[in-house]
C-alpha cells in the first residue's frame, strides 16, 4: 500500500508542477471552487506567465481533467449534481503542503517548447 501511495504522490506532484496553473490557484482553490471560464477570464491571476497564450477556456477545462484523472482536483458537487466548478482534494492538498518548491523550480525550454506546441497544435 505504501508503495502505491509513493507512486499516487509522485504521479500528483509531476501533475502539478506540469500544469499551467499557478500557486494562487491552488491556494484559491482550498478555501473556494472555480470554474474554468472564472479562470480563463482571469488568467494574469491563476495561469503562469508561460500559459498566456491560451485562448479558450475548453484548453483549461482539458487542464481540469487532466488534475482530476491523476487525483488533484475534483468536480464540485451540488443539489443538482456535478457543477463546472473544480476543488482541489486531499492528495492535492497534501502534495501542495509537502513540496513547497513545485512552483519555484525552471522549466526548460525544450519543455516549455513542447507543452506550447502541445497547445496549440490540440484540436478546439
Amino acid at each position: 500500500m505504501l508503495l502505491i501511495d509513493k507512486k499516487i504522490i509522485k504521479r500528483a506532484k509531476k501533475g502539478i508542477k506540469n500544469c499551467p496553473f499557478n500557486l494562487f490557484l491552488f491556494q484559491i482553490l482550498q478555501t473556494e471552487s472555480l470554474s474554468a471560464q472564472d479562470v480563463f477570464e482571469n488568467k494574469s491571476k491563476y495561469l503562469n506567465q508561460d500559459f498566456k497564450f491560451i485562448n479558450n477556456s475548453l484548453f483549461i477545462e482539458n487542464e481540469f481533467l487532466n488534475l482530476i484523472k491523476i487525483g488533484v482536483l475534483r468536480r464540485e458537487v451540488d443539489g443538482q449534481g456535478l457543477t463546472s466548478k473544480v476543488r482541489i482534494t486531499p492528495i492535492g492538498r497534501q502534495v501542495l503542503e509537502s513540496c513547497s518548491d513545485l512552483f519555484t523550480k525552471k522549466i526548460s525550454p525544450i519543455k516549455k517548447i513542447i507543452t506550447c506546441l502541445k497547445y496549440q497544435l490540440s484540436p478546439r
